[in-house]
């Protein structure tokens, strides 16, 4: 029995209708054009690659290989839709359990890797490209910040297993030299340490939440209805712009706001 989470490789076959995935990539980089609606989307997910020749990012980790395979495929669809005038969304499926950790990462330059992923997502957004970064199990550490983080808009399936955070809760406590049932104590009252979808809300982060009836194994109905909300924020994006503003409204970023108003009046 495997041990890693196949959920972000069903629902990208799921969403993207069974398309043929984009051949030059990584195995662990899955992408495939398909549509939403009636226009275009391309559709990406880092899945598990238990052949993947760094041992380190076998599990759906975000390593070498997936940064660079992401920077590829976002580039590569910014170049061919760039005088077109419909260009397609990009839908970022996130089910990523962290970057991947080991020394030969380190040597070869993953903060590379990932900063270069993380680079092509931003710039799809200024270039028009509505990007949508859907979270259907973990998403943690630089996994996250380079496959999703950067979208015009996140959406969450609500889930226990679906959960947001920069690093796995017993890697947090040998950090903090906390007992893992400290920090679940903390995360009580102090949102950002929390792993819950429900917390991670709180901050103004989400632009929705989701219930569906099967998140490992999508029904029709929970295929509907999440393209259904996706078509929603593509078209919010398109009605309100690239930026990023819509982050902040939320009573946990308060504080975020203040010093934002601050620094563009001293500025």
């Amino acid at each position: 029995m495997s041990t890693y989470s196949l959920r972000g490789l069903r629902w990208f076959n799921a969403l993207s209708d069974a398309s043929p995935s984009i051949p030059g990539l990584p195995a662990s980089v899955q992408v495939a054009d398909g549509s939403l609606g009636g226009r275009p989307a391309r559709f990406i997910a880092v899945v598990p690659d238990p052949g993947n020749p760094f041992v380190r990012a076998r599990n759906g980790e975000v390593g070498l290989l997936e940064g660079w395979g992401l920077a590829k495929t976002v580039n590569d669809m910014i170049q061919a839709d760039r005088d077109k005038p419909l260009k397609r969304a990009v839908i970022a499926i996130v089910d990523v359990p962290s970057q991947a950790y080991g020394r030969r990462e380190e040597a070869l330059g993953i903060h590379q890797a990932l900063a270069g992923a993380a680079d092509s997502y931003a710039r799809a957004r200024l270039a028009g490209h509505a990007v949508i970064g859907l979270l259907v199990g973990k998403a943690m550490s630089g996994a996250f910040l380079a496959h999703g983080y950067q979208a015009n808009r996140l959406i969450a399936l609500r889930d226990p297993g679906v959960m947001v955070h920069a690093m796995g809760k017993a890697s947090a406590a040998r950090v903090t030299l906390r007992s893992v049932e400290e920090l679940e104590a903390l995360a009580a009252s102090v949102p950002p340490m929390a792993y819950d979808i429900e917390s991670f809300a709180s901050l103004g982060l989400l632009w929705d939440t989701l219930d569906v009836e099967q998140i490992e194994a999508p029904t029709l109905a929970d295929i509907a209805q999440v393209r259904d909300c996706l078509l929603r924020a593509i078209a919010d994006v398109e009605a309100t712009g690239t930026d990023l503003r819509c982050r902040l409204g939320a009573p946990n970023r308060a504080a975020s706001s203040t010093v934002r108003e601050l620094m563009r009046a001293q500025w």
